[in-house]
């Protein structure tokens, strides 16, 4: 190992959305004299504008910093992870490039479900944990409370704790001494073939891809030609260097260190995250291992509001693909809606921030058509379909079983709010498979249950039940055989394709009333009575009706005889009628927005 080598640690901070780890990074950016005391935002590493709005991190970022100790200058290399459920994959990534982790704990809240899952995975990647409590400034912080809980729940003892407070900065330097101490140097060897793991990647419009790297073994240089292990294209380095607040070129990165790359790849598909990079000549042969491909979970169809953005939405999607590895699309048509992409999401959560960043950072305003998740058919001929689109359910006369995903999902809850969400998951088909004490407290409880039933509003009713300290991790179990059915909505006897949705049977009745009760408040009304129905095949489940506009044709008659009114008002009914006949219903595009938002209880 190389004095170098010695000199580099490789971290990142994992914790529950919330616990103030973009706060934290922000000290230690300030205290190593990268940015200057109050003189820059908060959050300086969320730069996405949506990330300072909704207080969570969603794509990883990297940044070096510099610390002296002990007369020796080290290179301290921050890998910044999100915290949210949804974003667990960006943090596999960032896990996989370091070599040990802060995890960080709010006093004030305690050890949450998210904590636990990125705990393990730091487990899984074998990394060194430093457990470290924030918010210890706060008068309602429970310092002793969760410094008993990281010591059952991690194994380690006071003395290994670190008492910090991100915001005002006390502990800080003293953690960033020990995590020196603590998280080994990176191992790896300048002599052996290089091999890099890229970690993140984002599209530049003026340089093309940017990739970030963390070198295993090896070297790279500027002008040397590198080869893509999965797909062996081969691509000369333009610049190469390391990531300060802005990028700042060098000549070549060694073992152990972390930068990026900018080697004049244009297709965005070409440097996948989670692929390994050697030199042309003399490269290893073999991929780093451990590494998946995003699996998303919610499938969506995602349409232009304007049917002549289809190609700029195309782009966009293209280019967000990139910053966002775990996004799949591929296009769809609706009857409806036109042209789109039927789009899969890691959750509801990465569902809207695409939507928003669409909008914002492309100005493509785009409508989603409801959510679904993926199911496997089992025909009666003995073959499989898999769909994720409802509106390519087979007919039941030619389907034998149906199966639906089933996810492991642990909720820790503070012991008063047990008995709400209890009712809340079985409601949604909940199974409890066991329920423990972390302390006098809290209960982390259990369950398997039916994604179709998490993706609405599970995580929304689970914090208003919990007045917002529940929190929720889930990860896929399996499939298993449900009794699912499609429910296709009408309007005026006519199928509108974008909203159908699959369910349970014994809900259909329930979430078909709430969609035709939603659809009767945004349709405007016309100069007919509108039905508006919920079916199952050909059997109608609900149905809610829109009545008529009226017009008084009987204003114009000051007395006389009754049947002179009578008559305008059969004539006006005849015309109501041949209307109903050729009219066809507007459908605002608020219609299909609500249709979202229906109770699914």
């Amino acid at each position: 190992m190389s004095n170098k080598q010695e000199l580099i640690r490789n971290f990142c901070i994992i914790a529950h959305i919330d616990h103030g780890k973009s706060t934290l990074a922000d000290r230690m950016l300030e205290i190593a004299k990268i940015v200057d005391m109050g003189s820059h935002d908060a959050l300086v590493l969320d730069d996405m504008e949506l990330e300072k709005e909704r207080g969570i991190t969603i794509k990883s970022h990297a940044i070096r910093m510099e610390h002296k100790k002990d007369g020796k200058t080290y290179i301290l290399n921050l890998i910044d992870t999100p915290g949210h459920v949804d974003f667990s994959y960006e943090v596999s990534r960032s896990l996989a490039s370091c070599d040990g982790t802060l995890l960080l704990v709010d006093a004030s809240q305690g050890i949450e479900a998210q904590t636990m899952s990125n705990m393990y995975l730091a487990l899984e990647n074998e990394l060194e944990i430093i457990p470290v409590i924030n918010k210890i400034d706060l008068a309602k912080s429970d310092v002793e409370g969760t410094e008993h809980d990281i010591i059952e729940n991690i194994g380690v003892s006071a003395e290994n704790i670190y008492k910090i407070s991100a915001k005002t900065g006390e502990g800080v330097e003293e953690l960033i001494d020990g995590l020196i101490e603590h998280i080994p140097p990176p191992t790896g060897s300048y002599e052996k073939p290089t091999k890099a793991l890229i970690f993140d990647s984002y599209f530049d419009k003026y340089r093309g891809v940017i990739i970030l790297i963390r070198i295993f073994d090896g070297k790279l240089k500027r002008n040397e030609s590198i080869k893509l292990l999965s797909t062996n294209k081969e691509y000369t380095i333009e610049e190469i260097g390391y990531l300060g607040l802005k990028k700042i070129p060098t000549k070549e990165l060694g073992t152990g260190e972390v930068g990026y790359i900018i080697a004049n790849i244009k297709d965005i598909s070409d440097a996948r995250v989670g692929e390994t990079i050697t030199t042309s000549l003399n490269g290893c042969k073999e991929a780093l291992p451990g590494f998946e491909e995003p699996k998303p979970m919610v499938y969506s169809g995602v349409f232009p509001l304007d049917k002549d953005d289809h190609e700029d939405l195309r782009d966009a999607l293209g280019k967000l693909k990139l910053n966002d590895a775990s996004l799949t699309y591929e296009p769809e048509s609706s009857l409806a809606l036109g042209f789109g992409f039927r789009c899969g999401f890691l959750g509801m959560l990465h569902l809207e921030i695409v939507k928003e960043r669409l909008l914002r950072e492309y100005n493509v305003p785009i409508i989603t058509t409801t959510p679904s998740v993926k199911f496997l058919i089992n025909l009666e001929n003995g073959t499989q379909k898999i769909i994720y689109n409802p509106i390519d359910m087979p007919d039941p006369s030619f389907i034998d079983s149906i199966e639906e995903p089933i996810m492991d999902i642990e909720i820790i809850v503070p012991s008063d709010w047990i008995g709400n969400i209890m009712t809340l998951v079985q409601e949604r088909r909940g199974i409890q498979k066991d329920m423990q004490y972390i302390d006098e407290k809290r209960v982390s409880i259990h369950y398997e249950m039916p994604l179709l039933e998490i993706i609405f509003d599970f995580y929304d009713r689970l914090k208003s039940l919990s007045r917002g300290y529940a929190s929720l991790d889930y990860s896929f179990k399996e499939f298993r055989k449900a009794d699912v059915v499609k429910v296709d909505v009408m309007i005026n006897s006519e199928r509108v394709d974008a909203m159908s949705f699959i369910c349970h049977a014994d809900k259909a009745y329930n979430w078909g009333k709430s969609v035709t009760e939603k659809l009767k408040e945004v349709i405007p009304k016309q100069q007919y009575k509108v039905a508006l129905q919920a079916s199952i095949g050909a059997k109608i489940i609900a149905r809610s009706t829109i009545s008529a506009l009226r017009k008084n044709v009987t204003a114009k008659c000051y007395g006389g005889d009754i049947t002179r009114k009578r008559k305008l008002l059969e004539k006006q009914k005849e015309g109501k009628k041949r209307m109903k006949e050729i009219g066809s219903v507007e459908v605002p595009q608020e219609a299909f927005l609500e249709v979202l938002k229906a109770d699914r209880g």
